[in-house]
Order: C-alpha cells, then sequence, then structure tokens
C-alpha cells in the first residue's frame, strides 16, 4: 500500500510540473498575443490609382473621345455633342443614359454650368433657371446639377441636394463657368422577392472634396410633385438630365461596389 501511494504521489508532481512548464498568458510575447486578431483572407484585389486617372477597375463612362457608353431615351444614339473634349447637352434633345445597368456604384463626374447668367434679352437668370440638369442613379433618384453661386433657390433643389429631398449639408458650388466635381457612393435600395422594400437606398457626396450628403437615406424616387413611394426594380442605368441647358459634362467613371 505504502509503494502504490508513493507512486501515485510521483505521478501527480509529474503532472504539476508538467502544467508549470507551460507558458501561462503573460509569458506570451505581444507579438505571439498579437496573432489571433490578425486576418489573412481573403485578400483584397490590387486596384491602381494613377494620379488624375480613374482607377484601374473602373469603368469609363466618358473620356472626351466619344460617347459610346451613352444612349437616347429612345434606345438611339447618345443625341449630345462633344465639344473640345467636353461632352454638352444640346438642349430639348433628351436625357441621355448609360447602356449598362448599375446597382450600387462609386461615381466621379465633373461637371461646369454655363458662365453667362443672363438669357438673351438680358435679364438675369435665377433659382431653378441657372444651369439646370442632374444625374440619376438608377433612373430613379436625382442628385441635382445647378449653379448654386449666389443663386438662392429652394434648399433641397440646390447642387448637392438629393432633389426635392435632402438639402446638401453645405453650399460648396463655385461660381458659374468653373468646373466642379462630385464624388458619390450610392448604395441601391433592397427588394424581398415579393417586392417589398427591405433595405432604403443611401448616398455620400463630396461635392469639390467637400462632404454634403453623408449617408443619407433616400426614401423614394425623386418627383417634382410630392414623394412618390418605393416600386422595386433591379439594377439600373445611370442618367444625366437634360433640364433645356447646356452644361457640360467630363471625366466621368464609376466602379461597381457589388
Amino acid at each position: 500500500m505504502l509503494r502504490q501511494n508513493f507512486r501515485h504521489v510521483c505521478v501527480s508532481a509529474l503532472g504539476l510540473m508538467s502544467l508549470m512548464s507551460l507558458p501561462s498568458h503573460a509569458q506570451l510575447s505581444d507579438y505571439e498575443r498579437s496573432k489571433p486578431s490578425e486576418v489573412w483572407t481573403p485578400v483584397p484585389p490590387e486596384v491602381a490609382t494613377p494620379d488624375n486617372k480613374a482607377p484601374s477597375d473602373a469603368i469609363i463612362l466618358f473620356d472626351g473621345s466619344n460617347l459610346d457608353a451613352w444612349k437616347s431615351n429612345s434606345d438611339g444614339p447618345a443625341p449630345w455633342k462633344i465639344v473640345k473634349g467636353k461632352m454638352v447637352i444640346a438642349p430639348g434633345t433628351g436625357d441621355l443614359h448609360t447602356k449598362a445597368s448599375f446597382c450600387d456604384v462609386q461615381l466621379h463626374i465633373e461637371w461646369k454650368t454655363l458662365a453667362k447668367i443672363t438669357d438673351e434679352k438680358g435679364h438675369q437668370l435665377d433659382g431653378q433657371d441657372r444651369s439646370n440638369s442632374g444625374i440619376y442613379f438608377q433612373e430613379r433618384y436625382e442628385l441635382q446639377v445647378l449653379d448654386s453661386y449666389h443663386n438662392p433657390t429652394y434648399v433641397n433643389g440646390q447642387a448637392g441636394s438629393i432633389y426635392k429631398e435632402a438639402s446638401p449639408l453645405v453650399n460648396a458650388s463655385r461660381g458659374p463657368g468653373q468646373w466642379q466635381s462630385y464624388d458619390v457612393i450610392y448604395s441601391a435600395p433592397k427588394f424581398d422577392a415579393s417586392g417589398k422594400l427591405i433595405k432604403s437606398g443611401r448616398i455620400t457626396v463630396l461635392q469639390n472634396g467637400v462632404l454634403v450628403q453623408n449617408n443619407t437615406e433616400i426614401t423614394g424616387p425623386t418627383s417634382w410633385i410630392g414623394h412618390p413611394p418605393y416600386v422595386a426594380h433591379g439594377c439600373a442605368p445611370l442618367e444625366l438630365q437634360d433640364h433645356g441647358h447646356a452644361v457640360e459634362f467630363k471625366n466621368i467613371w464609376i466602379r461597381n461596389l457589388e
């Protein structure tokens, strides 16, 4: 009996010594302690970002050379003009639509309002009559284009607004005839199989590098009168509005975010 007890004590002692030999959490180096929180996969794809050019994975919608990415309201050739590498609205010819359809996107677009702010009779143009246009995401949700430099109008209709829905945080507009830019992150609304809205659209906009819409909720399609509800839809073209003014555009590119 004594021999068996002695053997049990020896085994227990060896077990205790083994446990004591294992490194405790406090004994691990900071490097070893940091490893469990590291994520190595999946590896993000590489995107080249050359100076003053579109990212390497962007879809070029207009680079000054042609209107091949665009079509008319009736699905015919794009009726607007190219003048010295700039896309110019031909008033009265109708909106332009991309041939491709999009859902969630990043968009870069540059635009210029008219330098002249008077009509043919010399009367000053103001409000919504000064270089009006718009950018429609999925042909439904409008980001307003307007000369809003010292040009009072309803604030949910000035440049940087989601037209008739969300006023911009600030007025970042440059003067008439100057080039301006929009950089946009747009998340499309989502619908279930029955057509019920399950997630509203959202939009973030920087105008000339200044935040004017911060993850703003879009509550329905753009309308001049009233606030219509969402109607289920899928991906759709980007649309540029012909509002009767010869607004110019250049350097348009888009990235799919899905």
